[in-house]
């Protein structure tokens, strides 16, 4: 029995090192990962301790890969889990909730098919001194606009496929950089009978990157005739960097033409300097109602530092005032705000992040 037991497990030994062996001379998968969590203090009408998850980026856990077909073309893949580490739950509301997809690359570009990223997330992340994590040291509101969308404050999608920021049953077509140029298109099936064409989400955009200046143009369009819904977000974003200085703005509006009317518009500026390890940086934004209620406004200042340990450890924190006006004001700060933290007298709120974030 035990020599049974012996030659099985060798077998399966020589199984695995044959198997690596073909993965690597035929492709690459990595895993990869990052856990992200800090204390956050929220002092308002009342105050609230709490432990979050994702801070300078969001939590998560992914397996992406690639193999070299010849003749230019490679086969490439991406699933990627959020975590919430404070609870120990998968984020997104579902396992492969930040990403997953499988693609072709070509000389020309790339198409890729699933759930994806569309050209706000990567505008409101990239274009920003802080994530646009839904908490913590990088709120959504400072990252860029909550939910993505400025003042509904709202990540939900009017197609019901994902929202504007990762959008499900998608197929997305990207460029090749030409001189710095590239362009995109993604389009999102609503997956409903008679509705091809009226329930989707379209996505077109377009990027310069050269001379230390970084810009992108963005249309999403969400539409859901069965629902009667139709939000499109417009938005544009560009950073330049000058030795250790970067500075990055943007604006976005929101035309929701839809029986509720909740369009809006905003702007974000912000700077940051880097010295060695430390990283010193600032933003504002300024978020407000344009539709049913006008008056809303929301104004977000944040100032954050950050210590790198290693390539892959930092240690950061930051200060962040939210000042909410208006009786169709948008009362938010660190996503959802916790019930009794605001009141009608009170709706402003100041938060102060500590925590620890590391990759691999």
């Amino acid at each position: 029995m035990f020599m049974k037991t012996k030659t099985f497990a060798l077998s399966a030994l020589a199984l695995a090192a044959s198997s690596a062996a073909f993965a690597q001379s035929s492709g690459q998968v990595t895993l990869y990962g990052t856990v992200d969590a800090n204390v956050q203090v929220l002092d308002g009408a009342a105050t609230q301790t709490r432990v979050q998850s994702g801070g300078l980026s969001g939590s998560r856990l992914g397996v992406r890969g690639q193999e070299d077909l010849g003749g230019g073309l490679r086969a490439f893949f991406t699933l990627e889990s959020g975590l919430n580490l404070d609870d120990g739950t998968y984020g997104q509301g579902t396992f492969w909730g930040r990403q997953a997809y499988v693609g072709l690359g070509t000389p020309y570009g790339n198409v890729s098919l699933g759930r994806q990223y569309s050209s706000l997330y990567t505008l409101t992340d990239q274009f920003s001194q802080f994530s646009n994590v839904a908490s913590g040291a990088s709120t959504a509101v400072i990252g860029g606009f909550g939910g993505y969308e400025p003042v509904r404050g709202s990540t939900s999608s009017a197609t019901g496929n994902g929202g504007p920021a990762r959008v499900n049953n998608s197929v997305k077509l990207e460029s090749a950089n030409y001189g710095g140029f590239s362009a995109g298109a993604l389009w999102g099936m609503g997956e409903v009978t008679g509705g091809t064409k009226g329930n989707r989400v379209a996505d077109i955009y377009g990027r310069y990157t050269g001379y230390g200046v970084d810009a992108m143009v963005s249309m999403v369009d969400d539409k859901a005739d069965v629902l009667g819904q139709n939000r499109r977000t417009v938005s544009a974003a560009a950073a330049y960097d000058w030795n250790s200085f970067r500075f990055n703005g943007g604006v976005m509006e929101v035309n929701d033409r839809s029986v509720a009317n909740q369009d809006g518009k905003g702007y974000w500026l912000g700077a940051s300097y880097r010295l060695g390890q430390h990283q010193f940086k600032g933003q504002y934004v300024e978020s407000k109602n344009a539709g049913a209620l006008p008056d809303g406004k929301t104004q977000a200042f944040g100032v954050g530092y950050q210590y790198d340990l290693s390539k892959r450890t930092a240690l950061y924190s930051s200060v962040t005032r939210f000042k909410n006006d208006g009786i169709g004001y948008v009362d938010r700060a660190a996503g959802t705000i916790p019930v009794g933290l605001t009141d009608a007298n009170n709706r402003n709120l100041t938060e102060f992040v500590a925590g620890i974030r590391h990759s691999f």
